[in-house]
């Protein structure tokens, strides 16, 4: 039972270490402070009232109220009051997150939670020697809620992001950051499991570290077939597992998080960078001009062909699906069926559509409730590509939805 009474809304400024852990009860109190932050010359307050907490990708079975998406399942936590979160997590595991869902105020209030395996539970894959979670994310200058209503104003797409992070940084490529760059330290010869989030709110984020490649074995909290790479290409609200081996000569070495692009106008593309340095590696920034040679690499690493929105996250936390086709153009009712994949389709919880396209899932409902679905790409979110859909309670109460808390905030 995870018990979270939210009198402080975290930061998306914060690095998290993951080591190994047992199953336990976890109680999380946390208590509101106004704070100045500073990044790229700037510094502004975090927005800390008005809002919810979304539990991205967790299955709130019977009890869709704990969901957290504002004006849908709850009203908002006024200033000066506090909500306790109370929901069970029993049966699931993995890589999944939390952030503020009203507005775009996740850009600075979100956190990663961490499901371990049960205990006796092993990974169906080499146990790695220690982990670390890279959460990815966006940084703007101004206040983000000023940035949505300036651009309504204008009648214009609020403008991009001031820099791309990695656990809150933007690395030494931006002004005022030396300071501000993550790192961590391996050891030659250990494997790392790297939980990776992408918690930016418009852009798919492709992740790489230099000189290594990277073995992927788990999405969206559900194990996969392994398959290595030398990058992940992550949509906004989705997860990604990988391994790596420190296999390397012992140095300092760039990971770096750039946006994919397919705009016809020159964009600059924020690459925030973090440092991998081996054990026994003085510390220190990383050069310009070794970055430059990295950036090279990525620059051509092959990028799909198409621009896929981040859509139904939201659906993931009454449930996961299953994705059975995609495809460029109209929907074909007749045809595209018979091209679906109902042997192993990938199980998912927030899924990539191509423009101009479409994509296929299925799911069982067999969780009653109101689930909000909606594109992962807030931009979007606020040019109204949203819904919701409900699921009728079942034939008895141990399939109906639970009564809500008499404690909900009302509106």
């Amino acid at each position: 039972m995870f018990h979270w009474t939210i009198r402080l809304f975290l930061v998306c400024l914060v690095g998290y270490v993951s080591t190994p852990a047992t199953a336990a009860v976890k109680k999380y109190q946390f208590d509101i402070q106004v704070k100045n932050v500073s990044r790229l010359c700037h510094e502004k307050p975090i927005v800390t009232y008005n809002m919810s907490i979304h539990w991205h990708r967790m299955k709130q079975y019977r009890n869709g109220w704990a969901d957290g998406p504002a004006y849908v399942t709850q009203c908002p936590v006024q200033t000066g009051q506090s909500y306790t979160y109370d929901f069970n997590v029993t049966g699931q595991r993995g890589t999944l997150w939390w952030h503020a869902h009203i507005s775009w105020l996740r850009a600075t209030v979100c956190g990663a939670i961490v499901i371990m395996p049960k205990q006796g539970t092993s990974y169906p894959f080499p146990q790695p020697d220690f982990e670390f979670n890279l959460l990815l994310g966006e940084w703007w200058n101004d206040d983000v809620e000023t940035v949505i209503k300036q651009g309504n104003k204008l009648g214009l797409p609020p403008k991009t992001s001031d820099a791309h992070t990695i656990n809150g940084k933007p690395g030494p490529l931006f002004p005022c950051s030396e300071k501000h760059t993550y790192a961590v330290e391996v050891e030659q010869g250990k494997t790392y499991l790297l939980r990776i989030i992408n918690a930016a709110l418009n852009d798919e984020l492709f992740f790489a570290v230099a000189g290594h490649n990277m073995t992927v074995v788990e999405i969206d909290a559900v194990y996969t077939k392994p398959f290595s790479t030398n990058a992940v290409l992550i949509a906004p609200g989705q997860t990604t597992n990988v391994l790596l081996r420190a296999n390397q000569a012992p140095g300092r070495y760039f990971m770096a998080a750039r946006p994919f692009m397919d705009a016809p106008i020159s964009v600059d593309n924020k690459t925030a960078t973090a440092i991998l340095r081996y054990k026994g590696i003085q510390s220190k920034t990383l050069s310009f001009q070794a970055f430059l040679s990295y950036q090279h690499s990525m620059t051509y690493y092959k990028t799909p062909t198409f621009y896929p929105l981040s859509l139904t996250p939201s659906i993931s936390t009454g449930y996961n699906f299953f994705v059975v086709g995609s495809g460029i153009g109209n929907f074909d009712p007749k045809n595209d069926p018979a091209k679906f994949n109902l042997v192993d389709p990938p199980e998912r919880n927030t899924v990539g559509v191509p423009t101009g396209g479409w994509t296929a899932i299925r799911f069982r409902a067999d969780n009653p409730g109101v689930w909000f679905m909606h594109c992962h790409l807030e931009v979007h979110t606020g040019w109204r590509l949203k819904t919701a859909f409900v699921v009728e309670d079942g034939p008895d109460a141990d399939h109906s939805v639970l009564p809500p808390p008499k404690d909900l905030p009302p509106c």
